[in-house]
């Protein structure tokens, strides 16, 4: 009882949070196997389910807001990218959550604190100890602060690279290539729109749009090859 308490306020005092009730916390923390060397029912795994279903929410709410233009089959894709053990790992490392874990001492002994499954899984348990003591609203600062910056990799950075097809295909007809222009551009900050025009020797063949310029002017060049048409002609223009 009392290295957990240790434990938790360390973890409390080392991150600036505050729980009305620490024994969620305490929880959370708490492994399969230090449970069952102190004949206890409480681990986090219970807490890891439910911060499971919270994150998963709260990536998917981020998505919904921040990417209009997405359909939902990329939106899903670019959710289960960030809600994975990768990414997870990353929060752990950034938290140093392996410091804080309750572990038995057979766990401890094999590696547990650095051992992948433990530490992601810790973090989800965090996540559902913040939401029943706090509401959604703390559970999603937590999320963002730790996962944002992976979220926006993930929606902008990581999709087919139709620009560089589109390329192959020009100059495998012609000696010239396409251009890109931003022509449309506005949205607050945080959730900027823009439209990207592609072109070839001034006409405009497709416009795209997107939550970054990179985004839309993969979309352009996606439509220019999705047209067989315009492909087909782009020898002639010469």
């Amino acid at each position: 009882m009392k290295r957990a308490k240790e434990f938790t306020r360390r973890f409390l005092r080392d991150h600036g949070l505050v729980f009305r009730n620490e024994d969620l916390l305490s929880t959370a923390l708490t492994h399969p196997s230090y449970a069952q060397e102190k004949n206890s029912i409480v681990n986090n795994q219970r807490l890891e389910f439910l911060g499971d279903g919270v994150l998963n929410l709260l990536v998917a709410e981020y998505l919904y807001n921040n990417y209009q233009t997405k359909a939902e089959g990329e939106l899903t894709k670019i959710r289960a990218r960030v809600v994975c053990e990768k990414a997870l790992l990353g929060v752990a490392d950034g938290i140093n959550m392996g410091e804080y874990l309750l572990l038995g001492r057979g766990e401890e002994m094999s590696g547990g604190r650095k051992r992948k499954s433990i530490l992601a899984d810790a973090v989800e348990s965090i996540i559902g100890a913040i939401y029943l003591d706090q509401g959604i609203d703390a559970a999603r600062g937590f999320v963002l602060k730790h996962l944002e910056k992976e979220i926006i990799e993930a929606a902008q950075g990581d999709f087919y690279d139709y620009k560089s097809r589109l390329q192959e295909m020009v100059q495998g007809k012609t000696k010239e290539n396409v251009s890109y222009a931003i022509i449309e551009e506005n949205g607050p900050a945080h959730a900027r729109f823009f439209k990207a025009g592609v072109y070839f020797q001034d006409r405009l063949l497709a416009v795209g749009e997107g939550n970054s310029k990179k985004e839309a002017e993969q979309k352009a060049a996606e439509r220019v090859l999705q047209d067989t048409s315009v492909l087909a002609d782009l020898d002639q223009w010469e």
